[in-house]
């Protein structure tokens, strides 16, 4: 027998993204060895419905943030055949689909736009209510990047990019 785990019950509202708090890292393979950096995510909401589940969520994330520690790598990152930032400084990533699994986590199946381009990318999180009242969503997705049209040989980029986001949200306004 499988016992579900029990999720909290958030508060019907709009709740709001910190982003001195939020934190959003990714890796890729990059020769061969993990890539690591980080982008600050500039604003995000997720609305929650009346029965305490959420209903859509989005997040802008500000890409000329962008830091890999490396300054001839973040500059390559800025190029048009990568993510082409002078013309695009902003990823949008947006959701309407949840589903709540048994072991506590939540699947949201939302929209990646990034460079006049979008993709499909699902995120994988837990919701944690802190006892300050922040909301706190810790999750993880797997980015093909030739689905956004970012292309480059495998063996310098890996194809795929994994995503942490440790995301503080505020209550912001009841539903």
């Amino acid at each position: 027998m499988t016992a579900g785990v029990q999720t909290p019950v958030v508060a019907a509202g709009t709740w709001t993204v910190s982003d001195s708090r939020t934190r959003v890292t990714f890796a890729v393979p990059n020769f061969g060895r993990p890539a690591h950096g980080s982008v600050a995510c500039s604003w995000g909401e997720l609305v929650v419905g009346d029965a305490g589940v959420p209903v859509r969520v989005r997040a802008e994330l500000d890409l000329d943030s962008l830091d890999t520690g490396i300054a001839k790598r973040d500059a390559d990152l800025r190029k048009p055949r990568l993510l082409d930032i002078d013309r695009n400084p902003t990823m949008t990533w947006s959701a309407d689909r949840f589903s709540a699994r048994e072991d506590g986590r939540w699947i949201a199946e939302g929209v990646l736009h990034v460079r006049g381009t979008s993709a499909p990318l699902a995120v994988i999180g837990v919701v944690e209510i802190t006892a300050e009242g922040w909301l706190r969503v810790r999750a993880t997705a797997a980015l093909d990047r030739t689905a956004v049209g970012l292309r480059a040989p495998r063996f310098l980029i890996g194809r795929t990019v994994e995503i942490d986001v440790d995301a503080w949200l505020s209550h912001a306004s009841p539903g």
